[in-house]
């Protein structure tokens, strides 16, 4: 799909090479699909921040580490040799070498991690590693809290919803894709019920709940195609592209 108000992609001395757009919202809403996306049209960096809440709950899971235990969880947040490739074409994630992309993605996961990601020693380290990858800009990054507390000063802030419905089909196909064929009546049922779950936690959590920032333009993908929201995004760049040519990265 055109878009409606074309921009230049962010070429060498561009000044989006400075642009961060911060892209937040509950589970299901499509924001990595999109921010991928948006990365890839501009060409800038990508950060799927939830990621690295996911690969901290993975290892958790694997360490048998109580999930109750907040201290445990801070230290294995502060001393994961974690990283997280920024290629909106090919994110990776890696914990000590062993790639763990598609083991962070299932229901087992998925239904621990916004226990551990509640925790506040976890999100102070992982928020610090966020940042140094962020750095002076050029990147999409997508999670719960990016344009409230991560990046506060991001040039766009965009939150992305759906209604639970429409989520809780995304998440099915996305969990099919890992674990295989299952009965989708009551993987609909079970993933719905999750996600409403998953909401109730991210959103009165005492630390960085899901919230929306006032500034953040508001996008209901329930009705709308991946590219749409995409052309949404990037129409509302003109107006966000920081002053002057900076120094590329």
């Amino acid at each position: 799909m055109a878009d409606a108000h074309p921009v230049p992609v962010a070429e060498r001395g561009h000044p989006a090479r400075r642009l961060v757009i911060a892209i937040d919202g509950p589970s299901g809403s499509g924001k990595s699909t999109v921010a991928r996306a948006v990365a890839g049209r501009l060409r800038l960096r990508y950060l799927d921040s939830g990621a690295m809440y996911r690969a901290v709950t993975w290892l958790a899971l694997q360490d048998r580490i109580d999930l109750e235990d907040a201290e445990t969880l801070a230290g294995l947040a502060a001393k994961i040799d974690l990283r997280i490739g920024t290629d909106p074409a090919h994110p990776t994630v890696t914990v000590a070498e062993t790639d763990v992309a598609s083991a962070i993605r299932t229901r087992a996961v998925t239904n621990a991690v916004s226990v551990v990601s509640s925790v506040p020693g976890v999100r102070l380290h992982l928020v610090r590693r966020q940042r140094e990858i962020i750095g002076a800009g050029g990147i999409v990054v997508e999670g719960r809290d990016i344009g409230q507390v991560v990046v506060p000063d991001a040039q766009l802030k965009i939150f992305l919803t759906a209604t639970s419905e429409t989520r809780a089909e995304r998440r099915t196909r996305d969990l099919t894709e890992v674990s295989g064929p299952v009965d989708r009546a009551s993987e609909l049922a079970q993933t719905r019920a999750e996600i409403e779950r998953r909401d109730r936690l991210d959103t009165t959590r005492v630390t960085s709940p899901l919230v929306r920032a006032d500034e953040a333009l508001v996008i209901d993908s329930t009705a709308l195609t991946v590219d749409e929201v995409v052309a949404l995004i990037v129409a509302q760049i003109p107006g966000r592209l920081p002053a002057g040519r900076g120094a590329d990265r």
